[in-house]
């Protein structure tokens, strides 16, 4: 099955005997080769126009389910590619890559034809799509894993995989099923979005993501494009007005500059919505400005003319000149107090301040770095070998992923991390020695210790940030210098994996305690036997259970032991191998229990003590999903906080006192309860639409009264039961979208404090 297969039947080719009708925006052959040559004066004309007539014979009358003819697919995805700039290899690889899965076509005829290298391309891009498995959550993991393998060996075949992908979703509509289409939907955005954002093509990245959005959901992203569509019609007029002004004033200050505007995409409001917290009036980024100019210097003098007349926004600042994000996006962001629009409101504006060659690396990521014309290329050399001699790697991203995949993990496991490691915003840590590093948002010194080196990580005790010792926990910022405390013997506690972000660091603890339940299930397992045996009187020793071991049908003693660990193996059987004949005077269950409890509690929360009075703290009543620690009381208790609870800062227990926590997995039916504060507009009918769009996202309402009331205004406490923190986050954004919803926010919750 081809990936276009995969991604829905909007693209599986059908025979037809009659000729279709052209589609809109098809593009003749001398087109794509005269869009090509646009850039590329040195491209190879007949390679371009031999790919397009071979590709376009080869599918002969196939359609599309959108009756298109199918060549049409291939064909825009050449043209995509165009946009990118994009080698001419990287755009007959898209005319060609549906040939060899669709048609009778193989690899050796591309290779006879076109040469080797586009051969390798096609035969890496097909490749992804010969994949057959029973579960789709396999197909989704095992199709990730062989798509991070062969982009690490080539970037463009990623590239192709790309622009393959957005043209199938742009058609998505054509599928009929909605299951499916949310499910191609939910996969795009797992993967090939945060991907694309990986190396730096933006403008996949957003499309893709978009399109997405509005096919998982639908009534946000509709909320959303009113809300848009509202904003233009009040502050269109003054946000361009602006533009000229800072035309002006940079021009005055003899800065030769670009400004260009722009609108931010529904998705891209509705996730920062989301992670800020905020309303839709708060955010400052809905309309932003590009500032290009010539040289980095221009940069931060740009910077001082735009603070020098607007009022910035302090928390809305990034230099990723200085600090450059890993996929090479350099720009300096500010936001700043726009001019007031007609009907009075200060619209918050952001500004991007660029270079012309910054620019074209964040609109076309890996692409930018092609050269078409260094006279140090030697023969067959390939335009990706030109790239990584420079600064920048384009396979830093494919690289980590690989690392995951050969390291053993389960296909499965290892897409979970992955999409962490994906889906995260950078911070900049420094070593004692000034090395920097990359880090997701949120990271913590542990996860610092296993991006310097997996064997850093493995023995790290504790660290210490900016010369200060801090817990492991603690989330690291911009700038920190961090230095990483070693020891042969580091312990490795299985609460580490919730207080690790990257996928990595979560990769490399989730080994190691994978080899320590290993060991206690053996450890369980022979503590088991050993009563068992002792309370029938008879001795154990593993000199007899391997005498044992051909009647168990086992190989070795520790797959004996770690059966009995697990359950798997009654005692009785292990009593009756070794000592034929013999009988069990103690149950064997109660044996079971007084083990299981001394090893691993069975609690929601792993990290506790067996046996320990547990509460939640109502200050902010932690949720399933949430990163959580664990105080231990005067009376033994244990309360369980969020790790960022302003309660636990402001009361700064010990750190002896300090338990690591986290929520096991659990039941999908289950649900936590949670309180919610709302500020609505006193109209008629606003808390039915409050409720509403409360109930739309599967939200309980468990209780509901008024705080205040006014002519304007009315404030709602409400208790709602969810499943866990991402729900509850979702719903809120859901309210904050609406025009009747002032503010909205998670408060303390009411009277659910045991486990």
């Amino acid at each position: 099955m081809t990936d276009h297969q995969a991604a829905g039947d909007a693209n599986i080719p059908q025979q037809s005997a009659a000729p279709s009708r052209q589609p809109v925006g098809f593009i003749r052959q001398v087109e794509l080769v005269d869009r090509v040559k646009a850039y590329d004066p040195d491209a190879d004309e007949d390679l371009l126009n031999k790919a397009y007539v071979y590709a376009m014979k080869a599918h002969g009358g196939q359609t599309r389910a959108s009756g298109d003819p199918y060549f049409s697919h291939p064909l825009s995805v050449a043209a995509i590619l165009t946009s990118l700039r994009a080698d001419p290899a990287t755009v007959a690889t898209a005319l060609l890559h549906d040939v060899v899965e669709d048609t009778d076509a193989t690899v050796e005829d591309i290779s006879k034809l076109f040469g080797d290298e586009i051969a390798r391309l096609v035969d890496g891009v097909t490749k992804l799509s010969q994949i057959e498995l029973k579960s789709e959550a396999s197909k989704q993991a095992e199709n990730f894993r062989k798509l991070v393998m062969a982009m690490a060996d080539d970037v463009r075949v990623l590239l192709v995989k790309l622009a393959d992908r957005l043209h199938n979703m742009r058609t998505l509509h054509y599928i009929q099923k909605t299951e499916k289409r949310q499910r191609i939907a939910r996969e795009t955005m797992d993967i090939y979005a945060p991907l694309a954002g990986r190396i730096g093509v933006q403008r996949f990245r957003e499309e893709l993501e978009d399109i997405s959005f509005r096919e998982l959901s639908p009534d946000a992203h509709a909320t959303i494009a009113s809300r848009l569509e509202d904003l233009q019609k009040n502050t269109l007029s003054s946000v361009l007005e602006l533009a000229n002004v800072l035309r002006e004033k940079l021009a005055a200050a003899g800065i030769k500059a670009q400004v260009m505007s722009r609108e931010k995409r529904p998705y891209s409001i509705w996730r920062k919505m989301t992670q800020k917290n905020v309303s839709f009036d708060e955010l400052a980024d809905i309309y932003a400005f590009r500032v290009l100019v010539d040289k980095p210097e221009d940069c931060y003098a740009a910077l001082g003319v735009i603070h020098s007349n607007w009022r910035m926004i302090p928390t809305e600042f990034d230099d990723y000149i200085s600090a450059p994000k890993p996929n090479n996006y350099r720009s300096i962001h500010t936001a700043v107090i726009g001019p007031p629009s007609p009907d009075g409101r200060r619209q918050r504006i952001e500004i991007q301040i660029r270079t012309y060659e910054m620019h074209e690396t964040a609109e076309r990521g890996v692409a930018a770095h092609w050269q078409y014309k260094d006279a140090s290329v030697g023969a067959g050399e390939s335009t990706v070998e030109i790239v990584t001699r420079g600064q920048y790697d384009p396979y830093e991203t494919p690289r980590r992923l690989v690392e995951m995949f050969q390291s053993g993990e389960d296909p499965d496991e290892a897409l979970q991390y992955a999409k962490l490691e994906l889906f995260q915003d950078q911070v900049f840590c420094f070593t004692p020695k000034g090395r920097v590093i990359a880090l997701p948002k949120g990271a913590t010194p542990l996860d610092f210790a296993y991006g310097v080196h997996t064997d850093v990580g493995d023995s790290c005790i504790g660290a210490k940030i900016n010369g200060v010792q801090r817990p492991l926990r603690t989330p690291l910022n911009n700038g920190d210098v961090v230095e990483i405390l070693r020891s042969d013997h580091a312990p490795v506690p299985a609460e580490w994996e919730s207080i690790a972000v990257m996928g990595k660091t979560r990769s490399a603890i989730r080994r190691r305690i994978k080899k320590m339940e290993h060991e206690d299930h053996v450890a369980l397992g022979r503590s088991i036997a050993e009563s068992v045996f002792n309370g029938a009187h008879l001795e154990f020793s593993i000199k007899g259970v391997r005498e044992g071991l051909k009647r168990l049908g086992k190989n070795s003693v520790e797959d004996v032991l770690i059966a009995i660990g697990k359950g798997e193996l009654p005692v009785a059987e292990l009593v009756e191998a070794v000592y034929p004949g013999a009988s069990i005077e103690e149950s064997e269950s109660e044996i079971r229990a007084a083990s299981l409890q001394a090893f691993r509690p069975r609690l929601a929360i792993a990290g506790l003590t067996a046996g320990a009075p547990v509460k939640m703290a109502r200050c902010c009543t932690p949720l399933p999903g949430e990163r959580i620690v664990g105080i231990r009381q005067n009376d033994g208790s244990i309360k369980v906080h969020t790790i960022y609870c302003e309660t636990l800062a402001e009361e700064d227990p010990p750190q002896e006192r300090w338990i690591d926590l986290k929520w096991r997995d659990r039941d999908e039916a289950a649900t936590a309860f949670a309180r919610i504060t709302a500020t609505v507009l006193n109209g008629v009918g606003v808390l039915s639409e409050v409720a509403g769009i409360i109930a739309r996202y599967g939200v309980s309402i468990a209780n509901i009264r008024i705080q205040n009331r006014s002519r304007e205004f009315v404030d709602f406490i409400m208790d709602v039961e969810v499943k866990d923190a991402r729900h509850i986050a979702q719903m809120l954004a859901g309210l904050r979208a609406s025009p009747h919803v002032i503010n909205a926010e998670r408060t303390g919750a009411g009277d659910h404090d045991e486990v």
